[in-house]
């Protein structure tokens, strides 16, 4: 037996070997690009609803998946948008018009993260592109501020910087009869039209507090 025919003996008994290797490693090779490709196609979803969870979520991932060293263009892309992220605008007089500012560098950094993971996954998408091309129904936007406006006055309240105003409604008619009835006979002894009577009885020797009109005479008046 000859060298040749040697190695054609190894080649024989290791292809096997080799194909189910290369096989995994296909497989596994197809499983990271799936999740890379979920997280992407998240980001683009929901780019216009950046306060979503899923959005939140995918950005949580990216250190997780992102690992090769052709994608570090993708990892220093997230990690200058998150630390802009934790940036936003502290309360102050004109924290509104930086809070513009701060938003429109927002959505270049999305932008530019976005754009980095296209190309690693074979997307050659613009920056302008992926800004303009999001749609968010206006409706999303108006029912995000709505929550974030009452989520802020319920603080308000909880912290003491706003006051909240109570009505009191009666149950039924009869209950608002005697509830004006009631307010009437307290307005009338504040402002004088009606008098508080005390009765002494001798022989109980307790006292017992009633009212009364001012035109009928009262037994004894305090």
């Amino acid at each position: 037996m000859t060298i040749s025919d040697g190695f054609m003996i190894l080649a024989i008994l290791i292809a096997p070997f080799l194909a189910v290797f290369a096989q995994k490693q296909i497989e596994l090779w197809r499983e990271k690009r799936t999740r890379k490709l979920g997280i992407f196609k998240t980001l683009m979803a929901t780019r216009g609803r950046t306060l979503s969870i899923e959005h939140v979520q995918a950005l949580n991932m990216i250190d997780l998946e992102f690992r090769n060293r052709s994608e570090k263009s993708v990892l220093n892309a997230w990690k200058e948008y998150r630390d802009h992220l934790h940036s936003f605008p502290k309360e102050g007089e004109d924290q509104k018009e930086r809070a513009v500012v701060w938003d429109e560098r927002t959505q270049e950094l999305l932008s530019n993260l976005l754009k980095q993971m296209g190309l690693c996954l074979g997307y050659g998408f613009d920056p302008v592109e992926i800004r303009k091309g999001a749609y968010t129904p206006q409706g999303h936007a108006i029912v995000e501020y709505e929550l974030d406006l009452l989520r802020r006055r319920v603080l308000e309240w909880l912290d003491g910087d706003r006051k909240v105003s109570v009505s009191l409604v009666p149950k039924d008619e009869e209950a608002a009869k005697q509830g004006e009835k009631f307010l009437n006979g307290v307005l009338g002894i504040i402002e004088g039209e009606r008098v508080i009577k005390v009765e002494v009885s001798p022989k109980q020797g307790a006292e017992r507090v009633t009212t009364q009109d001012r035109e009928k005479a009262p037994t004894r008046e305090l």
